[in-house]
Formats: C-alpha cells, structure tokens, sequence
C-alpha cells in the first residue's frame, strides 16, 4: 500500500497493525474490512490472516508488523501521519511491547506528526501511564453517537500534546459532548454502499460546540455512495480548522 493518503486531514499513512474486529455500531460499514479482503485477493502480504467472522473478515485479523517499524525512519520530508488506518494500535490483541515500540519510532522520528486513533479508549486510558508521549503525537478517539461519549472521558486523562475527536461516521447528535481538554474535533458523514444517512443539524451543533469552546472543527464529508460525491461544504463553507498543540 502507498503511504500517501486521500484522507482529507492527514498526508499519509503508517500501517504496523493491520486488522480489526467491530466494537461499536460505526464499525458496521468499515471501510477497511472491506479494503482487506480485497488486498487478501490481490495477495497482499500483509492482509493474508482472517479474523473472526463474528467480528472481522477476511484478510483482516490482527497482525504486528515489526518490519514496518522502520518506515517512517525512511521518509525525508516531513508529513503528517496517520498511524494505522487500517487497524486500532490500542487493540487488545496488540501486544504492550509492540506499543512502545511504535511509540519509540514516533519519539525518534520528531520530523513527524503522527495522529493516533482509537475506539479501545479504556485500554488507551490504562496504557497512557506507561508510554512516553512525544509532543509530535496526537491522539483521538472515535465518537459516533452519545453511547460513546465515555470515550471523551477516558481521553482526557491522556497526556498528548493534541487530544481529538473523530466523529465520523456521525450517526447521530452528540448531546452533551464537552471539549474541556480537546484540541481539535473532525466530523462526517458515512460514505460507501449502505452508508447511514447523517442530519445536518447533528454536524452544525458539534461545530456550533467547537465554536464556542474554540476549539478546531474540520468537516470531512457529507459522505454517500462515493465519499467524495456530496462535496465538503457546511453552510456554504469548508471547515478545514487544525489544531496546535496543548499543555
């Protein structure tokens, strides 16, 4: 896989996890599921252990990739890096050595911004204690309806320079969301066959939400069949707020 990326917040990727199993409703359409069993077909090295079929798919069962470790190392220019889009560093199947490690690379490679994102933020609250955190780290945790928002709870008690918010696929208002130790919120419909349908008002009142709290709102997607088909614009505007890092 290049490491460039079309995700409209970040520059590029970094894969040292791939695979995943569902642990919330805005799992049930994941693109990367779908993108795995593809490069599993297309026999892809990295995309070749199956995962639960309760909870996974094909080509898409958890696997380290200590060979992986060194690609950042290799880039030149400085980019901003997603860091495994195509799983969940803070999977439970993700051993706590192989954690540090990667955080090893992200500390050493300080050219760098690297963006962490996660749904397992019980096990990124109990784990942060234990990791050195690197001022070029961010680190998000997914939100996509009010059944997550213990997931903004747990990441506050997290000391990275950026903590933020990714509500996307937004499948429903976030009442009661509080941005007290948030540095930045992303937001956006789903795209893809079966994609869930996402009111207007629910993305106005989260930016309504950064705007009052200052905080950096990036509106991703309208989202649809093709992501990019219901263009970006909120209120005939995009929304292209970043962060700068917190104390």
């Amino acid at each position: 896989m290049s490491d460039k990326s079309s995700i409209e917040w970040t520059e590029a990727t970094w894969n040292p996890v791939t695979g995943c199993d569902r642990v919330s409703v805005g799992c049930d359409h994941c693109y990367a599921m779908v993108l795995a069993k593809r490069l599993k077909l297309m026999g892809t090295a990295k995309y070749q252990r199956d995962g639960d079929p309760r909870t996974s798919g094909p080509g898409f069962g958890v696997t380290i990739h200590p060979d992986a470790l060194d690609v950042p190392r290799r880039w030149r220019a400085p980019r901003v890096v997603f860091v495994n889009s195509m799983s969940d560093l803070f999977h439970a199947k993700v051993p706590v050595g192989f954690i540090r490690d990667v955080f090893d690379v992200m500390r050493e490679t300080p050219q760098h911004t690297y963006q962490v994102l996660t749904k397992r933020s019980l096990r990124l609250k109990r784990l942060a204690g234990g990791l050195e955190w690197p001022a070029n780290v961010w680190m998000g945790v997914s939100v996509e309806t009010t059944d997550n928002l213990d997931r903004v709870d747990h990441l506050r008690e997290v000391p990275a320079a950026v903590r933020f918010l990714s509500c996307e696929p937004l499948l429903g208002p976030l009442e009661g969301l509080k941005l007290d130790g948030i540095g930045w919120v992303i937001a956006g419909g789903e795209s893809g066959a079966g994609h869930r349908w996402m009111d207007p008002e629910w993305v106005r009142e989260i930016r309504d939400t950064c705007r009052d709290a200052e905080v950096p709102f990036f509106f991703k997607q309208w989202g649809g069949r093709t992501p990019k088909a219901l263009g970006r614009e909120l209120d005939g505007r995009v929304w292209d707020g970043m962060p700068t890092p917190i104390a």
